[in-house]
């Protein structure tokens, strides 16, 4: 063979060993992103939905096993019902662990027994209210809105090493009457905004659904007083109740997508 085709043969062959080995690294990451894709999908069945909080998700609730009453009257036993109801086929399991009077604190204290252990795959949180009480009334230090961050902080950080893939949904605390007017709030409508803020921004870092209560009940109020949507101040009627279980569902459905059928 001449030289000046030989050089032309090799050189087309370490081009061809080249495109392979493109092609075989492409088809390679193909793979892996396919695979990742896979393992980031959320599962739709067996899940098992948890949620936390004080006396607005404890809804007087029962401690036993009475499936008629466990989880309470409020804005959990709606969701659970109509999700419950409309995916019997999903072998879905609803758990209620609120507890009345619970702060940051205290649900902190009861977190290995009545979250971890539980193994949830969504977890539901809403608390902050009692917080705001205890730190304005109480004057306790332990309740005030740094030591709220730093407490649902090391909750979260529990939680997520004990599952890495938890869908976490996180809620803000809310009050009524609520003004924008900083010149009319209240120490209370203050105290709970300034945790509203926490709860936002936890839910941007710890890449959680972050659900906007306050904003629900603002634009109720256009359409009925604050008596008919919250009856003291701090706890939901059956209609204010309404109103959290089509937000909740709104909100997360986004990315438990076969719950968009409930919203």
């Amino acid at each position: 063979m001449p030289n000046n085709q030989r050089r032309v043969f090799i050189k087309n062959m370490a081009l061809l060993s080249v495109m392979s080995g493109v092609l075989t690294s492409e088809n390679s990451l193909a793979a892996g992103n396919h695979a990742d894709q896979r393992q980031s999908k959320p599962k739709e069945r067996d899940l098992v939905f948890l949620f936390q909080g004080d006396s607005i998700t404890d809804g007087n609730r029962t401690r036993n096993d009475d499936l008629n009453n466990n989880t309470g009257h409020g804005y959990v036993f709606s969701i659970a019902s109509r999700v419950g109801a409309d995916f019997p086929d999903k072998n879905l399991k609803f758990i209620n662990r609120g507890n009345s009077g619970s702060d940051i604190n205290s649900m902190a204290d009861r977190w290995q027994h009545d979250t971890l252990d539980n193994k949830p795959d969504v977890l539901s949180i809403l608390i902050g209210i009692n917080d705001s009480n205890g730190y304005l009334h109480g004057k306790k230090e332990s309740n005030s809105v740094p030591a709220y961050e730093a407490a649902y902080r090391r909750i979260l950080d529990q939680v997520k090493a004990s599952n890495p893939d938890i869908t976490l949904v996180l809620c803000e605390p809310f009050t009524l009457p609520y003004t924008s007017v900083k010149e009319q709030q209240t120490a209370m409508q203050t105290d709970v905004m300034a945790r509203q803020d926490v709860v936002k921004k936890l839910a941007v870092e710890y890449d959680a659904i972050f659900v906007s209560f306050q904003d629900v009940f603002n634009k109720a109020l256009e359409r009925a007083p604050e008596k008919y949507w919250i009856w003291d101040n701090v706890h939901p009627t059956v209609a204010g109740h309404e109103l959290l279980t089509r937000e909740w569902l709104k909100c997360v459905s986004k990315r438990i997508k076969f719950l968009k059928k409930e919203v």
